[in-house]
């Protein structure tokens, strides 16, 4: 493996690491595109294990705001989402590609219990 595969897998690894980033990206993975709403929405219910409706709207606004100044910027920089904060419009790139494979291998692993469970030391 060559020092850039290297880099292009840690960078990967690093924005897979957080779970805020999968749950968008596996949202517009079922739906090839999502309003920054929805997916607010969408983590709410995830998040707190609840209807996104009954989700406080502080809670909501702190998800909303880490989605625009933390999660989206980073996976714009490398070219996996663009998002346009006007519309709220957010949508896979070229990029995306590239991570796909393991994203579904996280996927996978979140869906099945038997996996995530660590085994008792």
């Amino acid at each position: 493996m060559n020092e850039t595969s290297t880099t292009r897998m840690e960078a990967a690894c690093s924005l897979l690491s957080e779970p805020e980033r999968r749950y968008v990206l596996y949202q517009l993975t079922d739906r090839h595109g999502a309003n920054i709403d929805e997916i607010t929405d969408g983590i709410a219910a995830w998040k707190f294990d609840a209807d996104p409706t009954t989700v406080d709207e502080a809670r909501r606004q702190q998800i909303y705001i880490s989605l625009v100044h933390n999660h989206l910027p980073r996976l714009a920089d490398y070219d996996i989402v663009d998002y346009d904060l006007r519309s709220g419009d957010i949508v896979l790139t070229e990029g995306f590609e590239d991570i796909k494979p393991l994203l579904t291998q996280f996927k996978q692993t979140e869906e099945d219990p038997k996996i995530r469970e660590l085994p008792s030391l």
